[in-house]
């Protein structure tokens, strides 16, 4: 394409918009799938076979395009791979699949030259592409930055031109965790350096009239990778630009924890209309990765139809801006609020409450023999009873919390909080003299109930919302409190219906996608607020999900937005082509033996492309260096090279001990 489309950007990109609508990007065409526009957000995954691997790469991309991928991305570290992938697109369409391919380059400019000319989309990451990586600290002149740059120019110049002679797209994507040194020297290891690595690159794809370009800016941190996506859109409105879109969390693990991750990282950003593509990392067989991908991506194009079906819901607005910033609650009870960690309501309320084994779920381990309740990092803070008593003695440190018309009946009320709406707060005769929780929700601004609201140091919001965009919505209602001049902290609190977790997604009937579901939902509608530090507790509720299940992806999306840590971080790339070792089978090995060093961050990187940069927020790294030989890492720093595999988890524990960092794992704290 030889010209640069018209670009409409009306009013420019808003980070906290009340209303959902999508950032509207050019539109790409990578084979015969448009990306862009107002096409659907596109699902994609990655390879993790041996490229030189013909029939494996085939067997791969046919499980993932049926499990509902439309790009495969796949490796080609060199020559012998880019050529490659020759074979394996004419192997695809013989068996009926002419799915687009995107070849993965990182340091072989060549290998991205030959793939430019037989497949569809190639991809640059623009910290290694032509560019000085070597983690050393130097100090550039603007003379000495600005001859790199025309250096790269020249490096990077006949890739663009072959990419628009034969209309291969390209994706400029910039990763965290590697970042140049030419780029570290003047913005550091930040958002505003990932976002000026990839804009140098854009640039002069622009100079040379190119503009078929999708833009990524990943990070194993949803916290990092967030602002560098919003960061991006500020300034490509600035400049002109409006290029598509590649959403992803780098390394984001498996299980529950790679979903949540995932979901609030990704999640964030298209519940503000962000997003064009969506590839979900997971520790994981690749064709896992989409149904989690298409999960997350139709959640927003039913809302879009519902919200064209519907009259719209107007979000009220007393400050009518919608700017966010970190909400600085005051401290209640000495539990809640303030500079205390977020805390953890469960509703237990339809439980078997003659049973005292009920709470072993919630993080309280009942010791039968003892008549003692044990608890660890992901004991909850507060259960809901409703109007329900149990018929035994709860823990004394537990807090309950009972609708006001049982409270109020309650002999002993130690630890034990009343839940009012507006109306009763107001009309009760007794309140509780350490915390009173009331539900309230965005819409209550405009009601009379709110105005003639007394409130006082013991009270503590439950912010519903039942809102089409409920993020927003609740957003919202934060921006509304700071303008008014209030405090008092706020549990947040999400409802999600038995219905929203019906039906296959994509392809695939997984037993499991019911659990899938609550994991992403709930991360994005909680973690996109915990992000901006907005909330000073969370309650899902869930009817349809096991109690135990919400207990802990409670404390995951806490760990995921980096809120509370309760538990180790692994930041755990997704397998390619080019890993050296089972990363499944590894990574468990090594949460089995390091799980209970809370607050610790452990890469596990497949090959020395992913590690160090990839795992840039890790405090230790366990990295392929060959077969069977691992290289470990101190941060970026090696600290032993071509370990055997055999013995390199134990030399890895041996340097975190020498450090200072290794505990024992505890027992139970007895309650």
């Amino acid at each position: 394409m030889e010209t640069k489309d018209a670009i409409h950007l009306a009013g420019g990109y808003c980070n906290s918009k009340t209303t959902y609508s999508r950032f509207l990007t050019r539109e790409v065409k990578v084979g015969n799938i448009p990306m862009g526009g107002n096409n659907p957000i596109r699902i994609q995954s990655m390879t993790t076979v041996d490229t030189m691997d013909t029939i494996g790469s085939i067997e791969q991309t046919i499980r993932m395009v049926d499990a509902g991928c439309e790009y495969v991305r796949i490796t080609a570290p060199s020559i012998k791979e880019a050529e490659n992938l020759a074979l394996i697109k004419s192997g695809l369409k013989a068996r009926g699949y002419d799915v687009p391919l995107v070849a993965d380059i990182h340091f072989t400019p060549n290998a991205a030259e030959t793939a430019a000319r037989l497949i569809e989309k190639v991809r640059i990451n623009p910290g290694n592409y032509a560019d000085k990586k070597k983690f050393d600290q130097i100090d550039y002149t603007d003379s000495a930055y600005e001859a790199e740059l025309e250096r790269i120019y020249k490096k990077f110049s006949p890739l663009v031109n072959i990419c628009k002679e034969y209309g291969t797209v390209m994706r400029i994507g910039t990763n965290h965790g590697s970042l140049s040194d030419r780029i570290m020297s003047r913005y550091g290891d930040t958002p505003e350096g990932m976002v000026e690595s990839a804009l140098e690159f854009i640039r002069i794809c622009e100079d040379l009239k190119f503009y078929d370009l999708v833009v990524s800016m990943k990070s194993s941190n949803p916290q990092v990778m967030i602002s560098a996506y919003r960061l991006l859109v500020e300034k490509m409105v600035a400049e002109n630009m409006n290029y598509p879109l590649h959403l992803g969390v780098t390394e984001a693990g498996d299980g529950e924890d790679g979903r949540v991750k995932s979901a609030v990282g990704i999640g964030a950003l298209l519940e503000d209309g962000l997003g064009d593509t969506v590839r979900v990392s997971l520790t994981e067989e690749p064709e896992k990765e989409a149904p989690v991908a298409i999960a997350l991506v139709n959640r927003y194009a039913k809302r879009r139809v519902a919200m064209e079906q519907e009259a719209p819901q107007e979000i009220v607005n007393l400050a009518n801006h919608s700017n966010t910033a970190a909400y600085e609650a005051k401290e209640v009870n000495a539990f809640i609020g303030g500079a205390l960690v977020p805390r953890v309501v469960v509703d237990i309320s339809t439980s078997n409450l003659k049973d005292p084994f009920v709470l072993d779920p919630v993080g309280y381990r009942y010791d039968a023999v003892n008549d003692k309740y044990h608890m660890g990092d992901q004991s909850v803070d507060f259960v809901y009873l409703g109007s329900n008593l149990p018929s035994f003695t709860l823990p004394g440190n537990l807090k309950v919390i009972y609708d006001y018309e049982t409270w109020v009946t309650l002999e002993s009320k130690a630890n034990k909080h009343p839940l009012f709406d507006l109306i009763s707060y107001q009309q009760a005769t007794v309140h509780d003299p350490v915390l009173n929780l009331i539900r309230i929700s965005n819409n209550d601004f405009v009601g009379e109930a709110f105005a003639d609201l007394k409130i006082d140091k013991t009270v503590v919001f439950v912010l519903e919302t039942d809102h089409l965009h409920g993020m927003a919505d609740q957003r919202q209602f934060f921006i509304n409190f700071q303008t008014i001049g209030l405090d008092n902290p706020v549990i947040i609190k999400r409802s999600y219906a038995v219905d929203e977790f019906s039906g296959p997604v994509g392809n695939v009937m997984d037993p499991e996608e019911p659990i899938s579901k609550i994991q992403l939902y709930a991360a994005t509608d909680l973690g996109a607020l915990l992000v901006d530090k907005l909330g000073s507790g969370i309650w899902i509720d869930s009817p349809a999900t096991p109690t135990d299940k919400v207990a802990s992806l409670s404390f995951g999306i806490l760990q995921a937005t980096r809120s509370r840590i309760s538990k180790t971080e692994y930041i755990s790339c997704p397998s390619c082509g080019r890993t050296l070792f089972d990363l499944q089978e590894t990574t468990q090995m090594i949460r089995s033996r390091t799980s209970h060093l809370k607050g610790l961050k452990i890469g596990i990187m497949g090959c020395i492309v992913n590690g160090p940069g990839e795992m840039a927020d890790a405090d230790y790294g366990y990295v392929g260096a060959g077969p069977d030989k691992i290289t470990l890492y101190r941060g970026k720093e090696v600290v032993k090279k071509n370990v055997s595999a055999t013995h390199a988890l134990d030399e890895l524990i041996d340097i975190i001990k020498n450090d200072g960092l290794w505990v024992e794992e505890e027992p139970l704290t007895t309650v």
